[in-house]
């Protein structure tokens, strides 16, 4: 992938932004536009058990939940451009291989290998992205790169819906197109940062860091067929824990360790990951949970389904770039903090408001346009808070801690409202799952007010 590029400062920033959108749009998509073509595909591939067909979601989330950070720090050490690149190489490949899955294991195959790509482009596109982006205008542009991502994470059913109508393949080939446009045209527009370079990071250290995220999330997901109190569940997060503490003590000791601990005492960038990782928990548990009453309280198809939460995510975008006024105004975390209010408003809503009874127009809707603003006004701006005060040469290692959170908290929130709800969740049992949520985004609130660092620019 040799060949000539602008350097940073000569670049333009729109298209920087539209080609590292565009990689990051595509491996957002992916989180959540199999869920609807899974059924089908059981059904092409003989009636696949439900238990062999859920890794076709678990093994992409696992991975490339496990490999964010690893990734980030190679992107950072290797340059941002060259690793974007060779991510979205790998995740375009992965995506064909998957359609031509000749069966379910196969597939699964893909889909790691398909994670493994996303997690390497994920970070090196906002490294690309803040490269690129002038001091006062690196904000906006993280609000702008985290819309974009949001709202293809957020119309992953509905795109699901409408492919799986032709084929199931398509949710798989309709990605080859966006990856192919980006491989031709990112070798002559995206600058060249330079690398951070530095000593040989810590192999080791990458790699216990990845089992223990692996385990982590391989014992949330798997807890519910195996048993919350079972010894392989507590033995795989006991093991996970074990693995964390070792990482911890060899990077406090390591002279190129994955995650310096220094990034952890940038200010702001703590207290904005962690409020990432709770506001994660309780986004992943509403849109499963707003599904899930659509489908089995309501009866409502996939594809329906897709339509009706679709108005949420279509308010995200114009929040997130529109609310940086606000944001310079009174700082993150006031604005972070009244999006959890408005989020929180959306689910007491449907707690109160949902019946048995069919009603999208008074009942649903109004919930899943308060959720819509409080994403808008909560999630672009803790992102922003965290990657914007990040010394030059962590940026991807700093934004890939900051999507693990994030996806770490995803599987915390799917788990947690599995664990709330049971395995067959009458219409009743939604009211602790509603309750759980908004107990999750008054925790995400408390901890975007400690945030008080405000940004120059916006």
């Amino acid at each position: 992938m040799k060949s000539s590029a602008p350097s940073a400062a000569a670049v333009r920033l729109g298209p920087v932004f539209a080609l590292a959108a565009a990689g990051v749009a595509m491996s957002n998509l992916d989180l959540f536009i199999v869920n609807v073509a899974l059924p089908v595909v059981g059904e092409h591939f003989e009636d696949a058990p439900l238990s062999r067909l859920s890794w076709i979601l678990n093994a992409y989330a696992v991975v490339f939940a496990a490999l964010l950070v690893p990734a980030g720090g190679l992107a950072d050490r290797t340059g941002p451009r060259r690793a974007y690149l060779w991510g979205v190489a790998v995740f375009t490949l992965a995506s064909a291989l998957a359609a031509l899955a000749p069966g379910v294991w196969a597939l699964v195959a893909a889909r790691v290998l398909q994670a493994a790509g996303a997690a390497l482009l994920t970070p090196a596109s906002l490294g690309l992205l803040l490269a690129a982006a002038p001091p006062d205008r690196r904000v906006g542009a993280v609000r702008g790169w985290t819309a974009v991502a949001g709202l293809a994470a957020a119309l992953g059913p509905v795109a699901g819906g409408l492919l799986t109508a032709l084929d199931w393949r398509w949710v798989f080939l309709v990605n080859l197109p966006v990856g192919l446009l980006v491989l031709l045209a990112g070798p002559r527009v995206l600058p060249a940062a330079p690398p951070a370079g530095g000593p040989r990071p810590d192999l080791t250290g990458a790699g216990v860091l990845t089992a223990a995220i692996a385990l982590l999330a391989l014992g949330l997901v798997k807890a519910e067929d195996w048993g919350w109190t079972s010894a392989s569940t507590l033995g795989v997060l006991a093991a996970s824990a074990v693995l964390a503490c070792w990482f911890a003590a060899r990077s406090a000791r390591h002279p190129a360790p994955v995650v310096p601990p220094a990034l952890l005492r940038t200010p702001s960038f703590a207290p904005a990951t962690l409020a990432n990782l709770l506001f994660s928990v309780a986004f992943a548990a509403m849109l499963l949970a707003s599904v899930l009453w659509a489908q089995t309280g309501w009866g409502w198809s996939a594809l329906r389904t897709g339509w009706a939460i679709a108005p949420g995510p279509l308010m995200v975008p114009g929040l997130a770039l529109g609310a940086a006024p606000l944001v310079r105004r009174i700082g993150p975390g006031a604005v972070a903090a009244l999006g959890c209010v408005v989020f929180a408003a959306g689910n007491l809503w449907w707690f109160a408001a949902l019946t048995p009874d069919p009603a999208y127009l008074t009942a649903f809707l109004p919930g899943m346009l308060l959720t819509g603003v409080g994403v808008g006004l909560t999630l672009p701006t803790l992102v922003s808070a965290a990657v914007s005060v990040l010394p030059a040469g962590s940026f991807a290692t700093g934004s890939a801690v900051v999507t693990m959170a994030r996806q770490i908290g995803s599987v915390l929130g799917v788990a947690a409202l599995v664990a709330v709800l049971g395995t067959a969740p009458g219409t009743g049992d939604f009211d602790h799952g509603w309750l759980f949520i908004t107990a999750a985004t008054a925790a995400t609130g408390a901890a975007a007010l400690t945030l008080t660092t405000r940004p120059r620019n916006g």
